[in-house]
């Protein structure tokens, strides 16, 4: 059973970091990309990064050098350091994966960035 829990959302000042934490099983991790998405109350899911089998990486418009995207195989989990946060980046943030055609989404961690 596919499985992805996110973590490390909170409360941060305008200007301030946070680390988010994908842990994932039930899935070969080590060969499937994995992202991160974002939505704020009344807004549609954006994607914010995804991280591939190789670790190449890929980040959306939205936070594109503010963000890193990375993993550790052996821990089965991904993570997104993010640095600069602004207000307009609050919003929850969910782990994305797909695993024979399905989409398999986490529950979420929210993060909400004060002026």
């Amino acid at each position: 059973q596919v499985q992805l829990v996110e973590s490390g959302g909170g409360l941060v000042q305008a200007g301030g970091s946070l680390r988010l934490s994908c842990a994932a099983s039930g899935f070969t991790f080590s060969m499937r990309a994995v992202s991160w998405y974002r939505q704020a109350p009344g807004k549609e899911r954006e994607l914010v990064a995804t991280i591939n089998p190789g670790s190449s990486v890929n980040y959306a418009h939205s936070m594109k050098g503010r963000c890193t995207i990375s993993k550790d195989n052996d821990q089965k989990t991904v993570y997104l350091q993010m640095n600069s946060l602004k207000p307009e980046d609050t919003a929850v943030y969910y782990c994305y994966a797909r695993w024979f055609r399905n989409d398999y989404w986490g529950q979420g961690t929210q993060v909400t960035v004060s002026s």
